[in-house]
């Protein structure tokens, strides 16, 4: 059976490395600190692949962020835009079941929503808005700092995630 770091290492494409990552750790949660020395190590492209298996895996199953939740928000901000981009959308995957953690996370969410990358805002704007609808306290909160945002953002499709939320919420 192949391991965490056979499989990042294999010639595979990259959804089907992702794919089998996912599959992996769904099988065996403990396996989630092999991925993560993987990702320690490992190059861009990797450290991407290791995080957009944590994101297939709490699409589904959003407890299983719960053994990597600090690893995830150390890497909110990394340099590399595809962990950042991953990391906001495990955040979005995982904020109506751990609203309480997932709120420490806005203060790196919003430097992100003013990143040149449109996708990492993209995934910024989708991980605060999920995170403000399971959260009243945090909804008051990030409504006002929504609105700014809408005014400076010039991607249609960013700006329509803050848009769509504002006018859902505030009908």
């Amino acid at each position: 059976m192949a391991t965490i770091d056979e499989i990042l290492k294999s010639k595979k494409k990259p959804k089907e490395i992702i794919i089998l990552l996912a599959e992996k750790l769904k099988s065996n949660k403990k396996l989630v600190a092999d991925l993560i020395g993987c990702f320690k190590t490992g190059s861009v492209a990797e450290k991407g692949n290791c995080m957009e298996a944590i994101e297939y895996v709490t699409k589904e199953d959003p407890e299983f962020a719960e053994n990597c939740f600090d690893f995830v928000i150390e890497h909110i901000n990394d340099e590399a835009p595809r962990v950042k981009w991953e990391t906001a959308r495990i955040i979005a995957n995982t904020a109506q079941k751990f609203p309480d953690k997932t709120k420490e996370t806005v203060p790196k969410l919003l430097e992100n929503t003013t990143d040149k990358g449109t996708v990492v805002r993209w995934s910024a704007a989708f991980a605060l808005t999920e995170m403000a609808k399971s959260n009243s306290e945090l909804q008051k909160e990030l409504i006002p700092k929504f609105h700014k945002i809408v005014k400076k953002e010039s991607n249609n499709g960013v700006r329509n995630i803050y848009l769509k939320y504002l006018k859902d919420v505030e009908q």
